[in-house]
């Protein structure tokens, strides 16, 4: 037997009020549903994803297709590479222009250990385009020293 008895409880739901954050997220969720209809994604019966085909069908279910079949060392590659990221975030740790400088060309190193024709084909196409802004630098300052 209880020595005491228990008063009778009375509870009351009582919702949490958002915050500022929620009700950001809220109103833009309502202010881009017309555009995420576009690309509402349909669920057949098997189990395969199907993508309405308007905007976005080609590139979700290209996208898709490769990461359910992906290349043999995909992921792994991926991981390295991704693992260099890391280390350049840590190894540029003070300045804004190190954190944009040093992920970016340590990651940029690992992809290229890995897929040298794809880096070699945009080394060149880097080359030209720099030496296409360079000339166009030149000629503007030439224009301007020989106006003045």
């Amino acid at each position: 037997l209880s020595l005491y008895s228990s008063p009778a409880r009375e509870t009351k739901y009582v919702e949490n009020p958002q915050t500022e954050l929620e009700e950001g997220v809220s109103r833009l969720r309502h202010a881009m549903e017309p555009y995420t209809a576009w690309c509402q994604v349909e669920v057949t019966g098997s189990s395969k994803v199907k993508v309405d085909s308007s905007l976005c069908s080609d590139f979700f279910s290209e996208g898709y297709e490769f990461l359910q079949k992906p290349p043999a060392g995909f992921y792994p590659r991926l991981g390295v590479i991704g693992f260099a990221g890391i280390i350049g975030l840590f190894l540029a740790r003070g300045s804004k222009i190190k954190k944009l400088v040093y992920p970016a060309s340590l990651m940029g190193i690992a992809t290229s250990m890995y897929y040298p024709q794809q880096a070699v084909a945009i080394a060149k196409v880097a080359g030209t385009q720099l030496y296409d802004w360079s000339l166009q630098g030149y000629i503007a300052m030439e224009s301007l020293w020989k106006d003045n």
